[in-house]
């Protein structure tokens, strides 16, 4: 197995992070089952400079763990109906900080993530921030989950991305600050979110 990022690698800039999330392997224990997928889609939202963020107002109750120690998860309901996984991650002069994880590309216990989201399509099936969590069964009880022990939910090392395979975009799906270059996904990878 490939080694659990450690707490250094968040321990940077969100942005920075987010960009260098591709390709690490988000792994979930799931009924006792091991369910993988190779992160392909980032987007990294930071404080004070970011009015799209969780954090631009200051702390609450709700976004208190991207204040908080980085390499711990950040999970949230939106919509009504889906969760958003997100890992804690920032420089020591920023105040909060954490990159959503927006896709996957499904490798490890792929039948499991398809009766989680009734979804034969592979392609449809982690090709989302929503879908990724319904596929793995990530909810808020994944919250606040230390990312860099070998527990229920960990992030380890996993491909090796060049620099030419990583495509920065605005971010998507947000109504202020969308034009910041803070998204990152894998060029050519299918599973990355329309």
């Amino acid at each position: 197995m490939d080694p659990i990022l450690d707490r250094w690698f968040y321990s940077r800039d969100t942005v920075l992070v987010a960009r260098d999330l591709l390709g690490k392997l988000l792994v979930c224990k799931y009924n006792r089952k091991l369910l993988s997928g190779i992160i392909v889609e980032t987007e990294g939202y930071r404080a004070s400079d970011d009015p799209a963020s969780h954090a631009y107002k200051g702390k609450t109750r709700r976004n208190a763990p991207m204040f908080d120690l980085v390499g711990y998860s950040y999970v949230y309901f939106i919509y009504g109906n889906h969760f958003c996984f997100n890992v804690v991650a920032k420089s020591n002069d920023q105040k909060a900080g954490a990159v959503l994880i927006r896709a996957l590309e499904p490798l490890d216990g792929i039948e499991f993530m398809q009766k989680n989201r009734k979804q034969e399509d592979l392609q449809l099936l982690t090709n989302g921030p929503g879908k990724l969590t319904q596929a793995l069964g990530i909810s808020q009880d994944h919250n606040v989950l230390d990312l860099t022990k070998l527990k229920k939910l960990y992030i380890v090392d996993g491909i090796l991305v060049k620099s030419d395979d990583v495509v920065t975009t605005n971010r998507i799906g947000i109504g202020v600050a969308h034009e910041k270059q803070w998204r990152f996904y894998l060029a050519s990878n299918r599973w990355v979110s329309k």
